[in-house]
């Protein structure tokens, strides 16, 4: 159990009221507990020189929560973190679903003069972060078998290191939140980038739900091959190829186009017809056109 929890007021138009903000590692992250303290920078809507990862809790409203847990990593190119757009935006829309987010800074290989690789940090940092959310989840009321994982462009890449692991292991592990599972029990990729992405996945590999627009020349790519190698494993998947919409259109809100405004409206309706609510709510929010 994590003994240190430390609140921080962001400045963000959407997260006015004090966030639980939960380092990954009380001491920073392992090889590089020098660099914890260097501040984070931050503009407009993106973050950048993480050195420090961390989870944001966003909590719903008491009598909302229904136990589910998401842990969103957004997306930036491992260059920067949109955390504005694909964080807090996405943590506020299932907040309203009852659910519990976790929104991850992980470290970002791509960096001015970053001392990161993705294939290395942005991928410990993920298996940290769910780790440590099971860690968490008396503390806030979770379902331990209800804890997914969402990612956004290169946070969609941080997901699938972290679903489609291996599951090589230290050979001494001596920090006991490492010794929980890290595996994800549902997956949410909207518009994921094209590394990291299996040939072949479990047949028990986690339900997962895709989105995507067609004219994405960058990731539309990588939600067909997700479903293909879904659909011979014969494991759960819903897939959403949107006509237009481009790149980065994150929840939605922003585009005049109807079928990527609502977009987030499938995604609830998919929570719900696969029961990560508990119960499945009929007054259940929806998304206001």
């Amino acid at each position: 159990m994590l003994k240190k929890l430390f609140f921080l007021f962001f400045l963000f138009p959407l997260a006015m009221q004090a966030q639980t903000v939960i380092p990954l590692w009380p001491n920073g992250a392992p090889g590089f507990e020098n660099l914890k303290d260097i501040p984070e920078q931050v503009k407009d809507y993106w973050v950048k020189n993480i050195n420090n990862p961390s989870l944001t809790v966003f909590r719903p409203a008491k009598e909302k929560a229904n136990g589910a847990a998401i842990v969103v990593c957004p997306g930036g190119g491992h260059r920067l973190l949109v955390y504005n757009a694909e964080g807090v935006e996405p943590a506020k829309f299932l907040n309203d679903l009852g659910i519990t987010v976790f929104v991850l800074k992980y470290r970002l290989g791509r960096d001015t003069n970053s001392p990161y690789k993705i294939e290395v940090h942005a991928k410990a940092d993920g298996l940290r972060a769910m780790r440590l959310v099971r860690s968490l989840s008396g503390q806030f009321g979770l379902d331990t078998n209800r804890i997914g994982m969402m990612g956004f462009s290169a946070g969609g890449e941080v997901v699938d290191m972290v679903a489609f692991d291996q599951g090589s292991t230290q050979s001494i592990v001596t920090d006991p939140i490492d010794k929980l599972n890290a595996k994800p029990n549902f997956l949410i990729q909207i518009y994921p980038g094209p590394l990291f992405i299996p040939d072949i996945v479990p047949a028990n590999a986690a339900p997962i739900f895709l989105l995507a627009a067609n004219d994405d020349l960058c990731c539309s790519p990588s939600i067909i091959r997700l479903l293909q190698a879904y659909r011979a494993a014969k494991a759960p998947v819903e897939a959403h190829l949107l006509a237009k919409g481009d790149h980065g259109f994150n929840m939605g809100n922003r585009s005049k186009l109807k079928s990527v405004n609502t977009w987030p409206q499938r995604l609830a309706d998919w929570l719900d017809d696969n029961n990560y609510f508990k119960p499945a709510s009929k007054d259940r929010p929806k998304v206001l056109h």
